[in-house]
């Protein structure tokens, strides 16, 4: 492996542009080698003035370009099944953006593929795992001391839905975070799904479900509910509440900035997820650079990528029908047995619990 691990980004939009500056600008011990996109003017845009960098429209010849060791790919989910197998069939460590696939069926032929490989190469983009507040809840309740985690709340509000958003992406896209984030702080899986939906928002395009309540049932007897609102019109704002035996722990409230003039205060409210999450992303895209370069495969993996999908896809049919769904996840794969979770690194214990 070289001094500097050289990486293709797949996908020049939005997400894509984004890593293209956090590898060049943030991350320490990588390299952007190649960047793939259908426009090769918004590939170009996003590449700008980083040095060495290959462009292309076609994502596998990117994956073959000089000094490339690893994949990052942020194309939309659709192009995610030939991205993930190209990158499989040449042996390329990978980090990739949820959804990892978007329809269970494709994501279990990625697991599948991985499998057969006998070895991990792909970490799956649940940047929630590296968020600090998030890291120290998951901290508190293995720790135990709350007791027994009884129900989550959860919070998913973004400022307005992109062009074409359908009532089932609010379950698919957005609310893929919440999957993986309960699965991982819970430790359960999650078997059933009801969604419930109020009348529309005023604020809501014509057609568009929007807010929804989604309540997930785990295998430990736990409840989640997520209010998803895509069009909330004020900011993005992401908050959980574990409510637990002994006590519950809160996390989302904090705020960038608290502005004090004319005789009144006024928070600022992050406005997308690339400010709210930015921390998060930079330090998954460091632990992926640092564990690739050495050898080794960390994080969420394929298997979360299809857990999430299969359970979104409940949660779609839930929609549809109005109907509890359960879920039913196809038998897990030897080579994930112990690999699906995260370890976290111990968050500072609050001062309510130094001397209990």
């Amino acid at each position: 492996m070289s001094e500097l691990l050289g990486v293709a980004v797949l996908g020049a939009g939005h997400m894509g542009a984004d890593h293209v500056r956090r590898l060049d600008r943030v991350v320490s011990g990588a390299r952007v080698a190649a960047v793939a996109d259908p426009d090769v003017e918004r590939a170009k845009a996003a590449v700008g003035a980083v040095d060495g960098v290959v462009v292309h429209t076609d994502a596998e010849a990117a994956l073959d370009a000089p000094g490339v060791e690893a994949v990052l790919i942020a194309s939309p989910g659709e192009a995610h099944e030939e991205a993930l197998l190209a990158a499989f069939a040449r042996g390329l460590p990978v980090l990739c953006e949820k959804p990892m696939v978007p329809d269970s069926a494709g994501a279990l032929r990625v697991v599948e593929a991985e499998a057969r490989l006998g070895r991990r190469l792909a970490q799956i983009g649940f940047m929630r795992r590296y968020d600090a507040e998030y890291r120290q809840l998951k901290s508190l309740l293995d720790d135990g001391r709350l007791g027994r985690p009884l129900m989550l709340h959860c919070v998913h509000r973004n400022v307005s839905s992109p062009p074409d958003f359908t009532s089932s992406m609010l379950v698919t896209s957005s609310v893929s975070h919440e999957i993986d984030a309960a699965r991982w702080l819970l430790g359960q899986e999650l078997t059933a799904v009801t969604v419930l939906r109020p009348r529309p928002s005023a604020g809501a395009p014509e057609g568009l479900l929007d807010p929804q309540l989604v309540l997930f049932e785990t295998d430990g007897g736990a409840l989640v509910d997520v209010e998803i609102f895509v069009n909330c019109g004020f900011g993005y704002e992401v908050r959980c509440e574990a409510v637990c035996e002994a006590g519950s722990a809160r996390i989302g409230d904090a705020r960038s900035m608290v502005v004090t003039a004319a005789g009144g205060a006024r928070a600022e409210v992050p406005q997308d997820y690339l400010v709210r999450f930015s921390d998060a992303y930079d330090r998954e895209v460091q632990a992926w650079v640092d564990a690739t370069r050495q050898g080794r495969v960390t994080g969420p993996g394929a298997w979360d990528g299809y857990a999430a999908s299969v359970v979104a896809e409940a949660g779609v049919r839930a929609l549809e029908t109005g109907s509890r769904t359960p879920v039913d996840p196809a038998p897990r794969p030897a080579l994930y047995d112990a690999s699906s979770r995260t370890p976290v690194d111990p968050a500072p214990r609050p001062a309510l619990y130094d001397a209990s």
